[in-house]
């Protein structure tokens, strides 16, 4: 089997996802089609090369439906020949295009691929798409379904953690991806997306609140109370009776924010990548994703990282540098927890709880976060992670390239 090599990796910022937000008035075809041209323009790529197009998206509905890769790759101008095509696994989309990019190369199907993930929030509002997990009621009995947010409490409630656990771990986000972005770690990844004349819309994460503190934090109240008491803590309680009462401690502070963005990498073989003069940055060494219980749902994370991990002949000291999405600050606490790791190898320039989580596009953003942050220490290997709505996880390692 062949390796699959990192060349490259660009993201948009993320502009907050509302009407008010930055990037509401790009459509979700252009967002990732600026990203796109950027990622051809900066390596100077015959686009003709390119034998797939994959992209996530957490909703692909509506202007973000229809195979949203092929529509971003006509709107980027890449050549005719190259398809395009959209996957979906909830909030790993973009690291599942990663990740099946990497198949395509390993297994010979391809020789260089972008894969990307793109969403836009405030045009597109989460859940837009629908199916049979939030909705059909058969289905939402047999597995006890209760939104996110109640999962999060629950975890929460079963480990002990507290409100105030949680919003100490917030203020460490908001503060790291302040640090971060002031000291310039962000920029040689992150683009600026422009209007039609070429005028810079947003040129850094807009939704960090580097004020953030404990006391600020305190003052919010907590989210999903209504929908606990609309009878989803009864669901939860009645498939673990062991936490007695929901403790509804996640708030919009300690959870991640609704946002706009797009982001890519572009990935291929050696030899290829030698043709064209790309110097590989790092090559992807196993990848992984479990299911894992829906009720829970945001459990996935720990077996996800053991199972890639197992498939690369590596134990978890192996791995310098963690990043994890922080879809909620419990997710991070447990997985901390449950891998035995200390805080300052995971998420070190911060997350989602800071700078917000595009559900289709944050994989691949936070695979590239992570592949800078290993260049810039001069560290080897790095496993990125996410939670997955119904039940899931997805796991991502890579090893720089010597």
């Amino acid at each position: 089997m062949r390796d699959a090599y990192i060349f490259d990796h660009l993201r948009t910022p993320r502009g907050k996802g509302r009407a008010g937000g930055a990037l509401h008035v790009v459509s979700p075809v252009e967002l990732l089609a600026q990203v796109l041209r950027g990622l051809r323009d900066r390596n100077q790529l015959d686009t003709s090369l390119i034998e797939d197009v994959i992209a996530g998206c957490g909703s692909p509905i509506g202007e973000q439906g229809s195979a949203i890769g092929r529509s971003a790759c006509l709107a980027a101008d890449y050549d005719i020949t190259v398809p395009g095509q959209q996957i979906h696994r909830f909030c790993s989309s973009g690291l599942e295009a990663v990740n099946l990019a990497a198949a395509k190369i390993q297994s010979g199907q391809c020789d260089l691929v972008v894969a990307c993930g793109v969403e836009s929030m405030s045009r597109i509002p989460i859940g837009s798409s629908g199916g049979a997990w939030t909705s059909d009621p058969a289905l939402a009995h047999k597995i006890h379904f209760v939104p996110q947010g109640i999962a999060a409490d629950l975890i929460a409630t079963l480990r002990g953690y507290t409100r105030e656990d949680l919003d100490e771990y917030a203020v460490h986000s908001q503060q790291r991806a302040a640090a971060a972005w002031k000291s310039g770690h962000f920029k040689k990844s992150v683009m600026p997306v422009v209007d039609s004349i070429g005028l810079p819309l947003l040129e850094a994460d807009e939704a960090i609140r580097p004020t953030t503190d404990l006391d600020s934090l305190a003052k919010l109240r907590p989210a999903f109370t209504a929908a606990g008491e609309m009878g989803f803590d009864t669901q939860a309680i009645l498939k673990y009776p062991e936490a007695g009462k929901i403790e509804h401690v996640h708030t919009a502070g300690n959870s991640s924010g609704i946002v706009d963005g797009a982001g890519a990498a572009l990935i291929g073989t050696r030899e290829l990548g030698e043709r064209l003069g790309l110097k590989p940055r790092a090559r992807i060494r196993a990848c992984a994703s479990v299911g894992t219980d829906p009720t829970l749902m945001l459990s996935g994370p720990t077996p996800s990282a053991k199972r890639a991990l197992d498939k690369a002949g590596m134990s978890r000291s192996d791995i310098d540098l963690y990043e994890l999405n922080e879809a909620f600050a419990a997710v991070v606490l447990l997985f901390m927890e449950e891998m035995a790791i200390t805080h300052d190898l995971i998420n070190v320039n911060g997350g989602a709880i800071a700078m917000g989580h595009p559900i289709g596009a944050t994989g691949v953003m936070i695979l590239g976060t992570l592949l800078d942050e290993l260049e810039r220490r001069d560290l080897e290997t790095g496993l990125v992670n996410l939670c997955v709505g119904a039940g899931m996880g997805t796991a991502t390692i890579i090893e720089r390239s010597e």
